[in-house]
């Protein structure tokens, strides 16, 4: 669902020529795809609620109660991921009123564009989150 937000609403960034990594305009641009993705995620999230409070129906068959248990446990379960995405989407906003936003906070290096418009939220260059992955399989053998 997130992604289809940043698939749908904004276009791909193209630096001019000289353009300073994290410049203002490049900033603004991902402030705007993270507000709108958090606005997106608030409006599901409410939109969840009062579908559950419409859809609240005592079944007399079993079979009718652990169905509509399931899919609550289920929505209940993806509300909770996006309200984790929603706090991690404020902390990257922070991170770019801070200045840090852009740069691997393992390493230092440019994250760079193309990886921050398919994950805004990325901490990680893709050198330092490749040998992450690596350490957490080797951890989980």
């Amino acid at each position: 669902m997130a992604e289809d937000v940043l698939q749908k609403q904004f276009t791909p960034y193209v630096p001019q020529a000289g353009e300073e990594f994290m410049s203002s305009a490049q900033l603004a641009h991902f402030r705007g795809i993270l507000e709108a993705l958090k606005q997106q995620l608030m409006e599901d999230i409410e939109r969840t609620v009062h579908t559950m409070k419409d859809e609240a129906t005592v079944f007399a068959d079993p079979n009718d109660r652990a169905s509509q248990e399931t899919d609550i446990a289920i929505e209940l379960r993806n509300r909770d991921r996006e309200r984790k995405l929603i706090k991690k989407i404020e902390e990257t906003i922070d991170r770019i009123d801070s200045g840090d936003y852009g740069y691997c906070a393992a390493c230092g290096v440019e994250i760079g564009i193309k990886r921050l418009e398919a994950r805004p939220t990325a901490t990680l260059c893709i050198d330092c989150k490749t040998l992450e992955e690596v350490r957490e399989k080797q951890v989980a053998k």
